[in-house]
């Protein structure tokens, strides 16, 4: 068995059966026999397709047979899939909350500030203006609000410690590469238990924020150019990276990785990835891996 299918559902309903792994594997070529990796929660179909055609259409037949269901599915060779490396973005992915947003929101513009995060993470409009843009609304803003905002407003996403703390304590190296901001991500990486972090810096001046970013900034290239130097840096190969992401300033951070997971993202993003994650929480990208419910860290 060369390919594995991971099927990864929510909790509420349980949906994922012995019955719907049974007609899932019907539409795999070669299909072995399904492996519960969470008995109700997630599961292995292994297979062996003859060519490569066969590899390219089992994703969207088994899209099309789970349809309606909140269940996710992977697709990818059984060889080399857990990754010694990890990538991921902030907002949105590994907090539920887009930073920016929450600090227009003491300013008043919080609805003006967040549609053009939207537009931006659809890759509407380009990143960095649009965040030049919108940090320039902030100036003035006394600096203690982020504080407030990461104590009150702030949620980690479900699954995201023991995505990070599962990873490495088999040798992986987590990095948290965001487009937001160093005040939020040094806190954040702290929590979650990330090797390093990496993200733009507010300027300030006399307490207050400046309504400045200092250049250049952290989007979409330099997410890319992150992959790229800590692969080299660890001595890995491109299949033993994963990143996960949920806008357009992750892509080509997505598309280098050996395994680009577009976490609840933006339309554009969830088709451009290699694998897509629409319903289930972050523990899915440890499923996905092949790890199994014995094997997570325990808080």
């Amino acid at each position: 068995m060369t390919h594995v299918a991971t099927l990864v559902a929510t909790t509420d309903p349980p949906v994922l059966t012995d019955a719907l792994l049974a007609r899932l594997a019907a539409v795999l070529p070669g299909p072995g026999a399904p492996v519960w990796l969470d008995p109700g929660l997630a599961a292995d179909i292994p297979f062996a397709p003859a060519n490569a055609d066969e590899i390219a259409v089992a994703p969207a037949r088994l899209r099309d047979r789970i349809a309606g269901l909140p269940v996710d599915s992977v697709v990818q060779p059984r060889a080399g899939r857990r990754k010694k490396l990890l990538l991921a973005d902030m907002d949105s992915t590994m907090i539920g909350q887009e930073c920016i947003d929450e600090l227009a929101d003491f300013v008043g513009l919080k609805p003006h500030v967040a549609a053009i995060t939207e537009r931006a993470m659809r890759g509407e409009i380009a990143f960095e203006p649009a965040l030049r843009e919108r940090v320039a609304l902030l100036a003035g803003l006394d600096t203690g609000v982020i504080a407030t905002v990461i104590a009150e407003r702030i949620t980690l996403t479900t699954g995201g410690w023991r995505l990070v703390q599962t990873m490495r304590a088999h040798g992986a190296y987590a990095a948290l590469v965001s487009g937001g901001f160093t005040a939020f991500t040094e806190v954040i990486a702290e929590k979650l238990g990330f090797d390093e972090s990496r993200a733009n810096r507010l300027l300030v001046a006399d307490g207050k924020l400046s309504g400045e970013v200092s250049e250049p900034i952290l989007g979409r290239e330099a997410k890319l150019a992150a992959l790229q130097e800590l692969r080299a840096r660890l001595g890995l190969a491109p299949h033993e990276t994963l990143a996960v992401g949920d806008g357009a300033n992750d892509l080509a951070m997505l598309k280098e990785a050996g395994l680009g997971v577009a976490f609840h993202a933006k339309p554009a993003v969830a088709v451009a990835a290699h694998a897509r994650i629409d319903h289930s929480d972050l523990r899915a990208l440890l499923y996905i891996q092949g790890y199994a419910r014995g094997e997570f860290a325990e808080l």
